[in-house]
């Protein structure tokens, strides 16, 4: 008659035959038989009895498992099988949790680097504006030095003219030809100031340009809620976000919108700030009539 297996020896054999049935399946089902040794085989040292593994009955090794004979089985060995699969189970919801947790710590990194993308862009953008804009005034400035300094010298040589004394009657000379008159100084081209202000003014002229529609108040009303005045403001948050056009500038325009209603003459740049308001406008021009009308989300 074959000696019971311990208690101690019956749960070590039982996990062990767990592991092999779980590697081979997946995790996802575990058959596990036992077979008690012959009763000529001795016990094993420290009072455990040695067991058979029958790989035949683990799936995919073998035929249908042979089941035990009954009334030679342990009665803990259902429990042990129990504990073994439960232990089993919430290892692999542990590691389901921990696939989630690295998902979602990989996704806010993704998210800050794309702000981080973002800000660097906006920044490069503003400090090409502001040189531009400086390179401008003083081009302007240097051309109304140069319209002062000629009409000056204009005054200076019909006063000249004006100065010299009159003949002799007894020989008038023929009279001198009037100087022709120093060519009008052609209007220095208006500087705007590099803020809301500015921005606003310079598109309300280009608007005029081309018959655009549109007020002082109307853009500044809009551009107040849609960005509070900031030129590189983003919204990463909203459906056109999540479709990859992000709303951008002044008036949060997308890109496939920057696009279509682009007006020539200005920068083709989303987060230049005159370009941004002038392209809002003419589309708010062709879908509500002018910008004036639009008092909320458009």
């Amino acid at each position: 008659m074959p000696a019971h297996p311990s208690p101690r020896g019956n749960l070590t054999r039982w996990r062990r035959t767990a592991t092999v049935a779980l590697a081979t399946t997946g995790l996802a089902a575990a058959a596990l038989t036992v077979a008690p040794a012959s009763a000529d085989t001795p016990p094993e040292t420290a009072g455990e009895t040695a067991w058979q593994v029958k790989a035949a009955d683990v799936p995919g090794q073998g035929g249908p498992a042979a089941h035990p004979t009954p009334g030679t089985g342990s009665p803990g060995e259902p429990a042990d099988t129990a504990a073994v699969l439960a232990e089993a189970a919430e290892q692999q919801r542990e590691n389901a949790l921990l696939v989630n947790d690295h998902a979602t710590l990989q996704a806010e990194i993704e998210r800050q680097a794309a702000e981080s993308r973002a800000a660097d862009q906006a920044a490069s953008r503003s400090a090409e504006r502001a040189e531009l804009a400086a390179a401008e005034a003083a081009e302007a400035e240097a051309e109304a030095e140069a319209a002062a300094e000629a009409e000056a010298a204009a005054q200076a040589e019909a006063a000249a003219a004006d100065a010299k004394p009159a003949a002799a009657p007894a020989a008038e000379p023929a009279p001198e030809p009037e100087p022709e008159p120093a060519p009008a100084a052609e209007p220095a081209a208006p500087v705007y100031p590099d803020n809301l202000d500015g921005w606003i003014r310079e598109a309300l002229d280009i608007m005029a340009q081309h018959g655009i529609p549109g007020t002082y108040d109307g853009l500044h009303r809009n551009i107040i809620r849609e960005s509070s005045g900031d030129p590189n403001a983003i919204n990463l948050w909203d459906i056109n976000a999540i479709n990859g056009t992000p709303s951008i500038g002044l008036l949060q325009v997308i890109q496939p919108t920057f696009d279509a209603y682009h007006v020539p003459g200005t920068p083709y740049d989303l987060y230049d700030p005159v370009a941004n308001i002038v392209a809002a406008a003419n589309y708010a021009w062709d879908r509500y009539g002018s910008i004036d009308n639009v008092n909320g989300p458009y």
